[in-house]
């Protein structure tokens, strides 16, 4: 990144930028469309629409150049808009979700679709939908400026949706996801599209485990209209149990830093679907057991949780609870297995998996073990390795590769 796009913004968001900016005023859905929730016949049903501006074609290069993606594809304005859309949380109940769906200028009734899932966001203020400038929002500008009909859902608990964000919980990410995809169609038929149902899906870090988790639901019948087309993962932690803890606690192939913050994280968010621990100072070591749950809320920015956290894994959790973590049983073994499958199917459709041997957030490994898992139940994938380049490095050399790879597909 350059110096007016934080080095690690696209990876977990630097959302301290102001969120307030917002263009346009909300335009609600009228009474008839927006029924009182109903069952499953009401998920993806579109409530509220917030138009968040148009940018011409220059201006969309303008967006994209600091990060930098590759210019040559952007041939459209682009006019950006957060939708809210019911879904259902954890447990199945009824709830709301956000995400952001960017439309190309010109008046091409069919759009083929690229859906795009944003990586790791402590910050519900921080995901595309909510503001510009962290590098999510441009990724999906970047698609829609190609002529794509551009969908980024911010999951459950992020952007305007209620309740905490249950991280890394791949069931409602595909189920946010796909529930975003439903409420697109609705927003995109008000503006003269159509939507093609063959969907190409692609997203970073947290985002593209829960791309992989996306097509195959969409692949064993999810929605009745909407199929995968193409998937595009790009440095997923697809196997945290084989390769990120590994790479936490015994191979130092982690950012230290990053490892204390991402585990501080999935340890809340699981416990809160698990139930791993009974107090907080069975797996937080003193004084951050009074606070690291706080720190999670959705409502603390990246920078305000990273003043609060140590320097590495090892000062922040408990020896137990390590010891826990590499030899996982019970609940802890289960929230493990629940996310670690996403690669463990038969794709019928195009696959390309995008990593970087340099990334130390998403470890090489993780691609290593989804090719491989991916392999094991038939299925042939390359494995692109972008080169020796960090994590936010992968996507930015990633992102316009998928873009010409889905240009390609029939």
């Amino acid at each position: 990144m350059t110096t007016n796009m934080p080095g690690r913004a696209l990876r977990i968001g630097l959302a301290a930028v102001a969120c307030a900016a917002f263009l346009g005023a909300v335009v609600t859905v009228p009474s008839a469309a927006a029924a009182p929730a109903t069952g499953a016949s009401a998920r993806g049903e579109l409530l509220s629409v917030t138009p968040v501006g148009h940018l011409s074609r220059s201006e969309v290069v303008a967006a994209v150049a600091p990060i930098p993606f590759d210019s040559a594809p952007v041939r459209h304005g682009v006019t950006g808009y957060r939708i809210t859309y019911r879904t259902v949380d954890t447990a199945g109940r009824p709830t709301t979700a956000s995400g952001l769906v960017e439309l190309p200028d010109g008046g091409r009734p069919e759009l083929r679709v690229i859906s795009y899932g944003h990586g790791t966001q402590a910050f519900r203020g921080g995901v595309a939908s909510m503001v510009a400038g962290n590098g999510d929002r441009e990724a999906v500008e970047y698609f829609a400026s190609a002529g794509y009909a551009a969908v980024a859902p911010d999951y459950l608990g992020l952007g305007t949706g209620p309740g905490t964000h249950p991280y890394m919980d791949t069931a409602t990410e595909a189920t946010a996801w796909i529930d975003m995809l439903r409420a697109s169609r609705t927003l995109a038929s008000r503006h003269g599209h159509r939507l093609d149902p063959g969907v190409f899906l692609t997203g970073f870090s947290q985002g593209g485990t829960a791309a992989m988790a996306t097509g195959r639901a969409l692949q064993h019948g999810a929605d009745p209209y909407w199929k995968p087309a193409a998937l595009a993962p790009i440095s997923g932690p697809y196997d945290v149990r084989h390769a990120e803890i590994p790479a936490m606690f015994l191979t130092g192939g982690m950012d230290p830093a990053e490892a204390a913050f991402y585990m501080g994280y999935w340890t809340v968010s699981m416990n809160r679907l698990h139930h791993l621990y009974d107090s907080p100072d069975e797996v937080f070591r003193a004084p951050y057991d009074t606070i690291v749950e706080g720190l999670y809320d959705g409502d603390h920015t990246e920078e305000d949780i990273a003043a609060e956290l140590p320097d590495g894994p090892a000062e922040l959790l408990t020896p137990q609870y390590v010891q826990r973590l590499l030899h996982p049983i019970g609940a802890l073994l289960a929230a493990l297995r629940d996310n670690d499958t996403t690669c463990q199917w038969h794709p019928d459709v195009p696959v390309r998996l995008y990593a970087a041997d340099g990334d130390r957030d998403a470890v090489f490994a993780n691609a290593l073990h989804c090719r491989r898992q991916l392999r094991a139940h038939g299925a042939d994938v390359p494995l692109v390795d972008v080169g020796d380049t960090d994590h936010v490095g992968s996507v930015i050399r990633a992102i316009p590769q998928a873009l010409d790879w889905f240009d390609r597909q029939d």
